[in-house]
């Protein structure tokens, strides 16, 4: 089998029939009223082909531990056509383990669009990583340039501290984009540490748009603070500089922005759109709360009918996708614990979570399958929870971005390049 098939076929579970043997689980998942149907995602069939999905006008940030096979099974039974992101992968993982990629790099088919975030700092690598991940299909490739983990930041020029260096990352991008079929982009901050000036971001832009194919940038709207403050403090103590974000889109016209921090919402969210952005992307947000976050994405953002109708539909499908691949790569691997772990914030603020989660707390020392686990634990919920659609809740963010515009930094002005839109260099847009 080639890699690429291996790639294809590695995660793949059958989608689940209507009323077929094993699709509904005992207890609290009984059969569901007439006509209703599980919720799954889309057959190999249906899902387009690369590059003919809807924009990223939302995605799911890239996030350590979190958006993992496992998280991003669940974000796309609930969105169809938010864009996801994995975890990010070390470029020297891949070149190591080019024996063992699907366990780093494969992905169900019906998880596209998705976008593959890379870190690193050897060019070497980063051009051999990229080959052999392109094997996989995905439909971007991200470069980190924006996490300020002391794992990350501190292992040499890596993470946010490679916005010191804009002609390595054109030069890494450069590398990336030679070695793939499919668009790159940077995942970056406003700034970092006391190089955080508007013409310092934009010199940073312009030399890599100048020497590399990218013509898509995620910007996470805060500096980065590489020494005296925490990664999860870097999501909260800097300033946002929403103004920063807008004001690239008015002097990098041909150059494509995702807005990524501080948004929590999905009015927020829109409100952005409303504004001008021509993403936005969000973080712990979408984990924390995904049932609230993702059910509004397809109908809000791409005004798409929503997949699903009830929590029940989804916990029925997750659990026939989790029971299929436990052990799959070796004794534990996946396990129970790590399969649970993103379902575990799938009734944030509901009656009976507490409860859920202490239920679970204990069921998780025994329970051999997702379906032994729900069995066990579903009973906190009640089922006017479970089979409740997504609800929207009036709108308090209207005017969230409202001021922005009064506080735009003076325009840059010392472009290095003028043609950023030309064929030759536009492989790119997002």
């Amino acid at each position: 089998m080639t890699m690429r098939s291996a790639a294809k076929h590695a995660l793949l579970t059958q989608p689940l029939a209507p009323g077929s043997p094993g699709a509904f689980l005992r207890g609290r998942f009984s059969p569901l009223s007439p006509g209703a149907r599980p919720c799954r995602a889309a057959s190999s069939a249906s899902v387009p082909a690369a590059g003919k999905h809807l924009p990223p006008l939302f995605s799911v940030a890239p996030m350590m531990d979190w958006t993992d096979n496992h998280y991003r099974t669940l974000a796309r039974l609930i969105s169809r056509h938010a864009w996801l992101y994995t975890e990010m992968v070390v470029a020297e993982t891949i070149v190591h383990q080019k024996d063992n990629l699907d366990r780093f790099l494969a992905f169900p088919e019906e998880q596209h669009p998705i976008v593959l975030q890379i870190g690193g700092s050897n060019l070497k690598n980063l051009a051999k990583a990229t080959e052999l991940a392109n094997a996989y299909s995905y439909d971007e490739i991200n470069l980190n340039c924006g996490c300020p983990s002391g794992k990350v930041a501190g292992h040499g020029c890596f993470g946010a501290r490679l916005m010191f260096d804009p002609e390595f990352v054109g030069d890494a991008m450069s590398a990336i984009a030679a070695n793939c079929d499919v668009p790159v982009s940077v995942k970056c901050r406003i700034g970092v540490d006391d190089c955080d000036s508007y013409e310092e971001l934009c010199d940073f832009v312009d030399k890599v748009v100048s020497n590399s194919p990218t013509r898509h940038f995620i910007i996470h709207a805060r500096k980065a603070l590489l020494s005296g403050i925490s990664p999860a403090e870097n999501r909260k103590v800097p300033p946002l500089k929403y103004e920063y974000y807008f004001a690239l889109l008015r002097d990098f016209p041909e150059v494509k922005f995702t807005l990524n921090g501080g948004i929590t919402t999905i009015d927020q969210v829109s409100a952005s759109i409303r504004q001008g952005a021509q993403g936005v992307m969000v973080g712990r947000s979408a984990y924390n709360n995904p049932w609230n976050m993702l059910g509004h994405v397809d109908s809000e953002i791409y005004g798409k009918p929503t997949r699903c109708i009830s929590r029940r539909q989804i916990l029925e499908s997750y659990q026939f996708y989790g029971d299929s691949i436990i052990g799959r790569y070796g004794p534990s691997r996946p396990n129970v614990r790590q399969l649970v772990k993103p379902l575990l914030h799938l009734f944030h603020s509901e009656p009976g979570n507490n409860l859920w989660k202490r239920k679970s707390d204990s069921a998780l020392r025994y329970c051999k399958t997702v379906k032994s686990f729900l069995e066990e634990t579903l009973d906190a919920i009640p089922d006017t929870v479970l089979d409740k659609p997504v609800t929207r809740e009036q709108s308090v963010e209207k005017k969230y971005f409202a001021d922005v515009d009064s506080l735009l930094p003076p325009r840059y002005t010392t472009l290095t390049n003028c043609t950023y839109g030309s064929p030759e260099l536009a492989t790119a847009s997002a």
